[in-house]
C-alpha cells in the first residue's frame, strides 16, 4: 500500500466518533450543492482564527459554506448555532483566504443546517 494511502487510513482511524460525523455532515453537503449546481474549490480551509467547512463556485460567486449538524432542534437547532462569535471567524477565515487571490470576487456565506436527516441550504446568511 502506498505511504499516503497507509495515512490518510491511519488518520481517518484516529478521528473521534464527533468528527466522523462532522465530516459525513460535509460530505452530505457537498454532494448536495453539487448537485444543485454549484462546484467544490476547496475543503476545509483552516487559518489562524478561523475555518470555512466549504468554499465552492456558484454563477460568478465564491461561496464560503458553513455546515452545521444536530440531533434535533433542541436549543435552537442548527441554525442557531451559527453565533456571533462563529460569524465573526468565518468573516476572520475568508479574508484570509481573499488575501491570496489576485481578484476579488464577489462573495456571499451560506450555511448547510442538517438536523435529523433534514437539510436546509440557506443562501447569504451574513452581511459582511
Amino acid at each position: 500500500m502506498p505511504e499516503s494511502n497507509w495515512l490518510t487510513k491511519r488518520l481517518a482511524a484516529i478521528r473521534t466518533p464527533k468528527q466522523r460525523s462532522g465530516d459525513a455532515a460535509e460530505e452530505r453537503a457537498l454532494v448536495y450543492l453539487q448537485a444543485q449546481g454549484l462546484q467544490l474549490v476547496q475543503r476545509s480551509f483552516l487559518c489562524k482564527g478561523g475555518e470555512i467547512d466549504l468554499i465552492m463556485r456558484d454563477a460568478g460567486f465564491l461561496v464560503f459554506v458553513e455546515v452545521r449538524q444536530r440531533a434535533d432542534a433542541r436549543f435552537g437547532g442548527a441554525i442557531a448555532s451559527v453565533t456571533a462569535a462563529k460569524q465573526k471567524r468565518l468573516i476572520h477565515a475568508a479574508q484570509i483566504y481573499l488575501q491570496g487571490l489576485r481578484t476579488q470576487p464577489p462573495c456571499r456565506f451560506d450555511l448547510v443546517a442538517i438536523e435529523g436527516e433534514q437539510l436546509q441550504w440557506l443562501k447569504n446568511i451574513i452581511s459582511a
